[in-house]
C-alpha cells in the first residue's frame, strides 16, 4: 500500500510541475509578444531604409531608425488595379497574406518566375518624400533562389526607373556562394542601374559573369554571383516578376502618369 501511495504521490507531483510549468511559459509567451511584434517591426524599417539608402549602420538603434524613418510614408497598392488602396487586408499584405485565398491568387505556371506559387492582392510600398515631394520609392520583393525563398526590397529612384538600392534581409542561400546576395560590394552593383528599356519593358538582369562596360546592354546589367548560377537566376526572375505586370509594373506606370 505504501509504495502505491509512493507512485501515486509522484504523479501528482509530476502533474502539479507540468501545469505550473505550461502556466508560466504560457504567461512568459504573452508578456514577450508585445516585445517580439516592436523588435520585428523595427527589424523591417531598418531593412527598408537600408535598403534605401537611407541608414548605413545595420545595428543602428531604435531611434536611430525611427529619426530616419520619419520621412517615409507607408501605403498600399492594390496589384490588380495598379493604384493606391486605403484598405489594407485584414490578414497583412506580405507572405501571409498570400496564403490566404481572399486576399491573394493563384499564379499560373507560365506566369510565376518568381516562384512564388501564390501573390497577394495588396502590397505594401515605401514612399520616401523630400520638400513635399517622391524621392524614392522602397518595394517589398520575394522569390526562390537555389534552397529557398529570398526576402527583400528594391528602392527605386523617384523617376521610377534608376535603382536606388537591393537588399535582402531573409534567405537560405549557401554562405559564399548564393549568400553573397549579402555583400556589400555586390549590392552596390546595382545603383544605378536601369529597370526599364526605351520601349517600357522591364529590362534588368543579374547575367553570368561580369559585366562588360562597354556593352550596351550594361546599364540593365549586375555580375552575377560566382559558383551561384541559380540563385543569380532567381534574383533576376524575382526582381523583373515583381517589376511586370504580375506586380508592381502597373502601378508603376500609373505612378508615372499621376494616375495611381
Amino acid at each position: 500500500m505504501a509504495n502505491k501511495d509512493s507512485v501515486t504521490g509522484t504523479l501528482i507531483v509530476a502533474l502539479v510541475m507540468c501545469l505550473v510549468c505550461s502556466v508560466v511559459v504560457s504567461t512568459a509567451a504573452v508578456m514577450l509578444k508585445p516585445a517580439q511584434q516592436a523588435n520585428a517591426e523595427l527589424d523591417m524599417k531598418r531593412n527598408v531604409l537600408m535598403a534605401g539608402g537611407l541608414l548605413k549602420d545595420s545595428h543602428a538603434n531604435k531611434a536611430e531608425v525611427e529619426k530616419a524613418f520619419a520621412d517615409v510614408k507607408i501605403k498600399y497598392v492594390d496589384l490588380n488595379t495598379g493604384k493606391f488602396t486605403d484598405q489594407a487586408p485584414a490578414g497583412g499584405s506580405g507572405r501571409a497574406a498570400a496564403k490566404i485565398p481572399s486576399d491573394s491568387e493563384k499564379l499560373p505556371a507560365d506566369e510565376d518566375t518568381a516562384k512564388i506559387i501564390r501573390r497577394e492582392n495588396t502590397k505594401e510600398v515605401y514612399l520616401v518624400e523630400k520638400d513635399g515631394k517622391l524621392d524614392k520609392i522602397i518595394l517589398p520583393i520575394r522569390g526562390y533562389g537555389l534552397w529557398g525563398t529570398l526576402y527583400g526590397f528594391l528602392a527605386l529612384e523617384s523617376n521610377l526607373d534608376t535603382v536606388a538600392g537591393l537588399g535582402f534581409y531573409e534567405h537560405k542561400e549557401t554562405p559564399g556562394l548564393g549568400g553573397e546576395v549579402d555583400n556589400p560590394n555586390w549590392k552596390a552593383q546595382w545603383i544605378g542601374k536601369q529597370v526599364f528599356n526605351k520601349q517600357g519593358d522591364v529590362d534588368i538582369a543579374v547575367i553570368k559573369g561580369q559585366v562588360n562596360p562597354n556593352s550596351p546592354n550594361a546599364i540593365h546589367e549586375v555580375d552575377g554571383l560566382s559558383g551561384a548560377t541559380l540563385t543569380s537566376k532567381g534574383v533576376s526572375n524575382l526582381v523583373n516578376f515583381w517589376l511586370g505586370n504580375q506586380g508592381y509594373g502597373p502601378f508603376l506606370k500609373n505612378l508615372k502618369a499621376g494616375e495611381a
